[in-house]
């Protein structure tokens, strides 16, 4: 084995503590901050925790947009999303059982259906796939749009804390939550780096990376926060950082790609990617409804089918 391979090894495994460490000072302060605005955690898990743990799709997302790479700025939102709804919310609830609510599933979740059914119906309209499928700058300025006026929402109509408070915000917290996230963001950077060096050491395809690893390592802070949100009881972040983060990625991140590079012509893989993000976020809505909790039998269906999409694009 190449010396550099040992070298990438090491990295990989000194950004997962980065990015565990920065989660747990993350979800704190957050708590934290959230208590002395009177707002509650699932506002800042949906905003501030979500597009901060966002900013490595939204950095892959845009270079591939302004260098024209199609499949890899669209491909890399669509992977991320549907790795969060699988992996992430899959393995947090294998972990804690997640507690939902009534305001998550009919404002938030509902949201994140809409968003996604109206993405699949502006790229491919009524019609399934063809090859004169595009995705235009006016599509793109709507996303972007929408994304504007729903957290202009839900900071008009802000949820009160729950009723369970941390401790006040001081200045050491809004320090941590900074220096937190940058660890979670640099971790995450890092690591989708350093593990596709390994991946293709392995005689792994640049395709095959871009739709598992790279997606993988662009949700690594996502995943980091969440299951440290669970972990400590803060459910409305750990949900919140999830749905937040789909939805920033979907109307911010492919929205400004979009409105950067229009596309011209969708592959038939981005049809089939977004047709199973569609039923994922379906299948999530039902899984918060019923009883209000994703419970570990649920987040293995959530965790098994993205095996499975994997193991398909690995075989592919």
């Amino acid at each position: 084995m190449p010396f550099s391979i040992i070298i990438d090894c090491l990295i990989v495994f000194a950004s997962i503590v980065m990015l565990w460490k920065g989660a747990d000072w993350l979800v704190d302060s957050a708590a934290e901050i959230a208590h002395t605005l009177k707002i509650s955690d699932l506002i800042v898990g949906l905003t501030v925790v979500a597009f901060g743990t966002s900013a490595p799709e939204f950095a892959v997302t845009i270079s591939a947009a302004i260098t024209k790479q199609t499949d890899i700025s669209i491909g890399n939102v669509i992977g991320s999303n549907i790795f969060n709804l699988g992996f992430i919310l899959g393995g947090t609830a294998m972990i804690r059982p997640i507690v939902t609510h009534k305001k998550m599933f009919e404002r938030d979740g509902l949201f994140l259906l809409i968003t996604t059914t109206l993405i699949f119906f502006l790229f491919f309209g009524f019609n399934g796939w063809d090859p004169s499928d595009s995705f235009t700058t006016y599509e793109g300025i709507l996303l972007f749009a929408l994304l504007i006026g729903y957290v202009t929402f839900l900071f008009i109509k802000k949820d009160p804390p729950e009723e369970v408070h941390p401790e006040s915000a001081n200045l050491m917290s809004y320090v941590l939550f900074f220096v937190g996230l940058v660890m979670i963001v640099g971790g995450g950077h890092l690591m989708v780096e350093h593990a596709s060096n390994i991946a293709r050491y392995m005689g792994v395809s640049d395709w095959v990376i871009a739709v598992t690893i790279v997606a993988a390592g662009t949700s690594a802070p996502e995943f980091a926060t969440s299951v440290t949100a669970a972990i400590k009881g803060r459910h409305g972040i750990a949900v919140g950082n999830l749905i937040g983060s789909d939805l920033f990625n979907l109307l911010g991140v492919l929205g400004l790609a979009g409105i950067i590079n229009p596309v011209d012509a969708l592959s038939q893989d981005i049809f089939s990617s977004v047709f199973l993000l569609v039923l994922m976020v379906g299948l999530t809505l039902f899984m918060i409804r019923t009883n209000w909790t994703i419970g570990r039998a649920e987040g293995t269906i959530l965790v098994t089918i993205n095996l499975i999409r994997w193991y398909f694009d690995f075989a592919g």
